[in-house]
């Protein structure tokens, strides 16, 4: 068994990185979903991403 060891927080997510502004815009109503534009998806059956 490994020992692990949590030195801190922190997010990395579709809104933002970082605890403050994930949280700032989460609570200010945004999504973090959006259509993909990227890359063609006419064979995916998602068309959207967060």
């Amino acid at each position: 068994m490994r020992r692990v060891v949590v030195t801190g927080i922190g997010l990395v997510t579709p809104l933002a990185c970082g605890v403050e502004e994930s949280w700032s815009r989460l609570i200010g109503g945004k999504s973090g979903l959006n259509a993909i534009t990227d890359f063609d998806v006419s064979d995916i059956p998602s068309k959207i991403a967060g």
